[in-house]
């Protein structure tokens, strides 16, 4: 009972349990003493290995780092438990210092391990490193300059058409050690997806190709361009029609003409805006005048600078055949020979005999027609002051027959004179 009230005093003493406290606060500090200050080992793994230097090797002796041995290292490392218990492979680098080298050589260096900012560097050490040295070649930098090319990967739509893609730069440089070089081809552009019925552009990534169009490596190479300007130019289709015109003349007209026009049509490419006002291309005027019953010519097929002709066919054939119709060659008198618009003072006087000129019209027409009914007429306006004989062109005409005219261009020999009345 004694012994029970002694305990049950000392337990609700204060004095008892701030003794109690201090006791358990010392041996906390002691445990963090000895925590801070225990030397502790730990390895990491994956520690990245970083080149220094790599700058002033390529600007001051044009040489570049490749075929790193490896990219990591293993490192155990001891120090005080506080700080390496904290850190993770991240927190640390394996450097090599690549300035100070010279010339192209396959080499091996040591690295060192760096540990984050504001460590005291004295109270850690490096106690194990796997591997020792980092082993890589020192190549002498080139170029080589490589055409861009791509395809287009949408699709075009219907009444559409697409032309070569086209890049902008045309070439890009590679720059880098002369054996990562040597199987470079070419630059390759994948681009676009969906449908399209205009122009699209795009600015993309590439990749190097080997001339098979394997993907090349881009591990110690640099690049003139990063992005390329990929364009896929977009025109519309058009089907045109090919067509004449013709002059009614020498009694015949459309009404008794046929032609065939050989290709009638061709396909045409290009904006919009020029197609939509497009619908047919005359390919020449023909005065039906000019010939007697048949005619045959090769035209050129012209059309807008902008357009492309998608055919192929830059010429035509036109064949012109008049029906219905008969020819009949007349004699013209020279008393149905005769000028007008002479200039005032001069005198013109025919001196053609006769003019045989050929008739075009019905049957019927041409048998009623006399040679008295034919006239010859020179017209003189631009002849001013002129004197002296001349051949000038004449004007055919058939009184009292309308649908009958003359084939061909005709002249007369006259002679001009000053009016001496």
């Amino acid at each position: 009972m004694k012994k029970t009230s002694v305990m049950r005093k000392l337990y609700n003493s204060k004095l008892f349990w701030v003794i109690i406290a201090l006791l358990a606060s010392v041996s906390l500090w002691i445990y963090v003493v000895n925590q801070e200050t225990e030397e502790y080992q730990q390895t990491f793994r994956g520690v990245k290995v970083v080149l220094v230097g790599e700058d002033i090797l390529l600007n001051s002796k044009n040489m570049v780092v490749t075929d790193l041995s490896t990219s990591t290292v293993t490192v155990e490392i001891s120090g005080p438990r506080r700080l390496i218990g904290t850190w993770s492979s991240d927190d640390l680098t394996a450097q090599v210092d690549v300035s100070k080298l010279t010339q192209s050589a396959f080499t091996s260096l040591q690295y060192t391990v760096k540990f984050p900012d504001g460590i005291d560097v004295s109270s850690v050490k490096t106690k194990f490193k796997t591997p020792e040295t980092v082993n890589f070649m020192v190549s002498e930098q080139t170029k080589k300059v490589v055409p861009v090319v791509g395809s287009f990967e949408g699709s075009v739509a219907d009444g559409f058409t697409a032309e070569t893609p086209e890049f902008e730069p045309s070439t890009i440089t590679v720059f880098g050690p002369e054996t990562y070089l040597k199987d470079i081809n070419r630059a390759w552009v994948s681009f676009g997806s969906s449908e399209v019925n205009s122009t699209y552009s795009v600015d993309i990534g590439y990749v190097l190709q080997n001339e098979a169009g394997d993907e090349c490596s881009t591990t110690g190479l640099s690049f003139s361009e990063d992005t390329i300007h990929a364009t896929l130019r977009v025109l519309a289709v058009k089907e045109i029609p090919l067509d004449i015109e013709l002059i009614p003349g020498a009694g015949a007209s459309s009404a008794n003409t046929k032609y065939s026009i050989t290709p009638s049509s061709i396909i045409l490419a290009g904006d919009t805006s020029i197609l939509s006002n497009l619908n047919r291309i005359s390919l020449a005027t023909l005065d039906l005048a000019d010939f007697e019953n048949i005619y045959s010519n090769q035209y050129l097929i012209r059309y807008d600078d902008g357009l492309k002709n998608l055919s192929g066919q830059t010429e035509a054939s036109v064949s012109v055949e008049i029906v219905g119709l008969e020819t009949r060659s007349f004699s013209v008198p020279q008393e149905n020979m005769s000028c007008i618009n002479v200039t005032d003072g001069y005198v013109a006087e025919v001196l053609s005999e006769s003019l045989v000129v050929r008739l075009r019209g019905t049957k019927e027409d041409l048998q009623e027609i006399r040679s008295e009914n034919i006239r010859a007429v020179a017209d003189l306006k631009d002849y001013n002051t002129s004197v002296g004989q001349y051949m000038p062109p004449v004007k055919i005409s058939v009184d009292g027959f309308q649908n009958v005219g003359a084939i061909g261009g005709y002249t007369i020999s006259i002679v001009i004179r000053k009016d001496q009345a």
